[in-house]
């Protein structure tokens, strides 16, 4: 059966040379291989295999680009807390499917607390917010709260 996405695994085989590229790769996803091999210790041709078996096995998920949200018209960014007003599996694993496809919505926390999920969403105004918060999230019939925390400041830290 295929691991869920948060599911934690193992990795139980990897060593410190793996462990020191998923490091170097995390603070700079576009190092070249040369100058990843040089830090880690490495030659270049085992780096490429240990980075190519770490994409196999699962450890490194994808390379993304980290754009400014405001170069693409969504400035604005929010934390929405939900509640859920029902928390049988079938509701929650539901909520989670259609969260994720709505515009605007960056990712999707399931989280424990008082609150179910926390969904971190990209808008292009204060308006703009709202009529999401209003037009697919408070009509939701599975949603029985939600609270909107805005987004002054986001700093990205090295974990």
């Amino acid at each position: 059966m295929p691991l869920a996405p948060n599911d934690v695994r193992p990795f139980s085989g990897l060593d410190d040379v793996d462990r020191a590229i998923l490091t170097e790769l995390t603070a700079d996803g576009r190092l070249p291989n040369n100058a990843l091999a040089e830090r880690v210790g490495v030659a270049p041709s085992t780096c490429l295999t240990r980075t190519r078996a770490l994409r196999e096995c699962g450890a490194i998920r994808g390379f993304h680009a980290d754009v400014d949200p405001a170069a693409v018209g969504l400035p604005l960014q929010a934390l929405v807390s939900v509640r859920l007003t029902a928390h049988e599996r079938a509701a929650v694993d539901a909520f989670r499917a259609r969260s994720v496809r709505l515009p605007g919505v960056v990712s999707v926390f399931h989280v424990a607390g008082a609150e179910d999920y926390v969904l971190h969403v990209r808008a292009a105004s204060g308006d703009a917010l709202r009529d999401f918060v209003l037009d697919h999230l408070a009509v939701d019939p599975a949603v029985r709260h939600t609270q909107t925390s805005l987004i002054f400041e986001q700093a990205r830290g090295m974990g």
